[in-house]
């Protein structure tokens, strides 16, 4: 199996939804991980730098041309950019690795993009809203019984999220690929959605 996940940024695209994901595959509660189990990988249209919403530019591992053909799974990153036609042409790179039976993610307007190109019509999903879902989906959106009103959905190894569920995309990723054991991947997960003051009460100062 091959270890690289494969992270599709666009223009402007949001950073803050690939960081739960990426430190649990590079990262445990200590350090980093002398060997990970996966290797966090950057994909962008071309070699050169693209740019976050914040304005935080990312150099990519691989273009669109250069990318893989065998890889552990394709996470499409939400942003502005899935608006642009440059989106397009992740439409076949999506097509091609539902096919072959990676496991997928998008979250927020990746999402939705996801419901345009008609991907969400076999699975149970979710995204920003079943109404933004129908309007960027047209006539190629056709699954509207399949909406969960929910964080994010996990089905037939493609995870979807709305685009405040960054975390909850994370776990649901994690625990397809395995990146450790269910009980300390809900670990990390509590960490993060709780907090330490209320994870570890007993450090409080009387």
């Amino acid at each position: 199996m091959n270890k690289e996940v494969l992270y599709v940024l666009l223009p402007d695209y949001a950073a803050h939804e690939m960081v739960y994901l990426s430190e649990a595959i590079a990262s445990d509660e200590f350090a980093l991980k002398e060997n990970p189990k996966y290797v966090n990988k950057v994909v962008a249209p071309t070699l050169e730098p693209v740019k976050s919403i914040g304005g935080f530019r990312v150099i990519p591992d691989y273009s669109f041309d250069t990318m893989p053909e065998d890889y552990a799974a394709l996470v499409l990153i939400g942003g502005f950019g899935w608006t642009a036609p440059v989106a397009e042409k992740v439409a076949p790179i999506v097509s091609k690795a539902i096919e072959a039976g990676k496991v997928v993610g998008a979250i927020c307007n990746a999402a939705s993009f996801m419901a345009k190109c008609g991907f969400l019509n076999h699975v149970r999903h979710t995204g920003n809203g079943l109404e933004q879902l129908k309007l960027w989906g047209g006539d190629h959106y056709t699954h509207f019984e399949g909406y969960v009103h929910t964080p994010a959905v996990s089905d037939n190894r493609i995870v979807t999220a709305n685009g405040s569920a960054t975390l909850e995309f994370a776990k649901e990723l994690l625990l397809l690929l395995e990146n450790d054991t269910p009980e300390r991947i809900e670990m990390y997960y509590q960490f993060n959605k709780r907090g330490f003051c209320d994870l570890f009460p007993q450090y409080k100062q009387i």
